[in-house]
Order: C-alpha cells, then structure tokens, then sequence
C-alpha cells in the first residue's frame, strides 16, 4: 500500500509539473505574468474583466463606416478625383515597403500614387510597377564627401523645391515606408512635412517616419490631420517619450486617449491584436477579421490604405450633412477605422488561401476582392 502511494504521489507529481510546463509555454500564462508585473502583485480580476468590457465597449461597425465613405463609381468624374496618394520613403536598403504602400493604395481604388524616394531606391521601385509614378529626388549623406553644411542647404532646399513642385495635387501623404534613417535624408523629410502641415494636407506617418516624429513631436503636434500608425515596438518607445510611462495592456484605451492627447488631438492606431484608434476624444476599436500569419509588409499596405481612405473621409464628411448617421465626423479616424479593418479581411482572406505560405503580395492582392465584399462596386455605380 506503501508503494501504491508513494507511486501515485509521483504520478500526481509528474502530472503537476508537466501542466506547470503546459502553463508556462502557454499564452494564457504569459499574460498573466504581465498582468502580475504591471499591478505589482496579485491579479485584480475585477480590473482585468473591467478593461476587457472596456475594449468590448468601444468596436465599431467598421464595414458600415467603409460603405459610407467609399465614394461611388461615377463615370462624370474624372482621373484623380478618387485620390491622389504620395508616398515619401525609399532608400538604398529598403524599396519594398514604399512600393507596398503605394500599391495598396491604388488596389484599394485610389487614381494616381506616387514615390517620392532616394536616387538608388528609384529604379528598384520603378521596376515593381509601371502603375507608380516614381520621383527619384531624395538624397542620402553617404552619396557625398566632405558633406558641409552649405551643401546641405543647397541640396535641401533643391529636394523641397522638386517636392513642392507637387505636394499640392495630393490628397494624403504617406511618410516613412523604407524611409530608413540617415540623418540628412530625416532632415529633407521633416522640412517636408512642415510644407505639407502649411498646406493642410493630411499625413500618415508609419516606420522609420515614427522614428523622426518620436524624436520631433512638433512636427506632428497639434495637427488633427496627422495620423501615426505605430506597432508594438514604435508605441513603447511613444509612449516612453510622451507619458513617460510603459506602455500596457492593462488600460489600453485610456493610455490611448492620453498619449493621442498629449500630442494635441493627432489620430494614433495603435496595431495590435485589437487595433486601437484615439484622436484624443475617443477611442474605437477594431478586432474583425485577422490573420495569424505575420509577415513583413502589412504594416505599409495599412498605411496606404489608410491614406485612401482618410482622403475619402475628408471629401465625405465635407460634402454631407452635419446630421449625418456616422457618429464620428473626424476623417482621420474615419480612415483610420476603414483602412484597418479592409487591412485586416485582406489579410484573413489570403491566409484562407495560402495559410502560412502567406506573403505581402498575396494580401495586397486580396484587397479588391475584400472592398467589393463590403461595398459592391455595382452597388455604389452613379
């Protein structure tokens, strides 16, 4: 009987450790560890069942606000008038993530989408599409020698001067896809965006454009017509910089509302499993759709797409009635919920498909087929 026991403990032992292994390698358990480590102690499962509600609380019925906004297919207009999208990014290291920017934004129905990228970047790019219109006119430091500061300026202002040249046809500007980090090139681009902030024009900054605006929040401040599409990583270090705090699931939302706060009423999507969007009044979410596959890329088709339809946003909430049924007026997070939640079904839709082969080609050619799901072409003929 002795034996028996002393068996069975081991079993009962055995069978404990092995489902503390199960636990620890679980998602279920990490969680927990990070929810035990934020509140400094045990688990409040009162909190953690309140923020939950809270996330609940704040979805919104992304596709009805993508019907609203998507403007119908009317033969009397004319090339452009569907959206004119810029993106300023591309270098030597990185040509990928403007193309799928630019890309996504004409997939989603834009007319016209363009590059505005360095010299070496421009015949990669060009290579991709015929469909962009590429502008091989930024310039990295590395190309120069004994770089002074008078050449600096003189070049500077020649990048701004052949930008300018178009920055007023666009209805959005996408800033920082394979934008990399080169100091000067950074400069070339903040100088941009000033000019793009005098004219009113709408900006959507996403990689290495996080980075610059993180360490120059006054390019961004105060302007309602900025949005910043951060992922985990490029939120901490937000939130570092502006709340001075770590950056937490616990009370998303609130943290949310802060931070796009405390940059002065810009729209902030904070992706995630739940992608979360604050202009500093409100927050919505959205969780619809998704895929488990994560590969690189899908962060710049959401911004290109995001640029569509904020644009799209803008002339809708213009040309309708103030008592209109949409509950938000604001376009930047109109496009915002839109661009997510198209990002997101486009995804789940080539991951039905291709599983985990998945690449951000096959996304982005799901994006037609994801947009006529919810807002059928025929549908919205004049």
């Amino acid at each position: 009987m002795l034996m028996k026991h002393v068996m069975n403990s081991q079993y009962s032992f055995l069978g404990c450790a092995s489902t503390c292994m199960l636990l620890a390698s679980s998602s279920f358990f990490r969680r927990q560890q990070f929810l035990i480590r934020s509140l400094g102690g045990g688990i409040d499962h009162h909190t953690n069942s309140r923020n939950m509600q809270d996330l609940r609380s704040v979805e919104v019925d992304a596709e009805s606000i993508i019907r609203a906004i998507t403007p119908a297919l009317d033969p009397r207009r004319h090339k452009g008038q569907a959206g004119k999208i810029a993106v300023i990014g591309g270098c030597r290291e990185y040509t990928g993530a403007p193309y799928f920017a630019a890309i996504s934004a004409l997939k989603i129905g834009a007319d016209l989408s363009h590059v505005f990228c360095t010299k070496d970047a421009a015949p990669v790019i060009k290579s991709y599409s015929p469909e962009l219109i590429v502008h091989p006119v930024l310039e990295e430091s590395y190309v120069r020698t004994n770089f002074r500061e008078e050449d600096k300026k003189i070049i500077s202002s020649k990048v701004l001067a052949e930008v300018d040249k178009w920055i007023g046809r666009f209805d959005c500007l996408v800033i920082g896809p394979g934008l990399g980090r080169d100091p000067f090139l950074l400069d070339c681009v903040s100088e941009i965006m000033k000019h793009a902030r005098q004219s009113s024009i709408p900006i959507v900054i996403d990689g290495d454009g996080l980075f610059l605006v993180t360490d120059h929040l006054d390019l961004v401040s105060g302007y309602a017509l900025a949005v910043l599409t951060p992922n985990v990583n490029e939120y901490k270090r937000l939130v570092q910089k502006v709340l001075n705090s770590e950056a937490n699931d616990v009370d998303a939302t609130q943290q949310v509302l802060s931070l796009a706060k405390q940059i002065g009423g810009v729209t902030i999507l904070r992706k995630g499993k739940s992608d979360l969007i604050s202009d500093g009044d409100t927050v919505k979410s959205v969780s619809i759709y998704g895929s488990p596959r994560r590969c690189g890329g899908q962060g710049d088709i959401l911004s290109g797409s995001v640029a569509v339809f904020l644009s799209w946003a803008r002339q809708h909430v213009a040309s309708t009635d103030p008592n209109s049924n949409l509950s938000c007026k604001n376009p930047a997070v109109l496009g915002c919920i839109a661009g997510s939640a198209m990002m997101r079904k486009a995804a789940s839709l080539a991951f039905s498909h291709k599983k985990r082969s998945t690449v951000t080609g096959d996304i982005i050619e799901c994006l037609g087929k994801s947009l006529e799901d919810i807002c059928p072409a025929s549908s919205c003929c004049l």
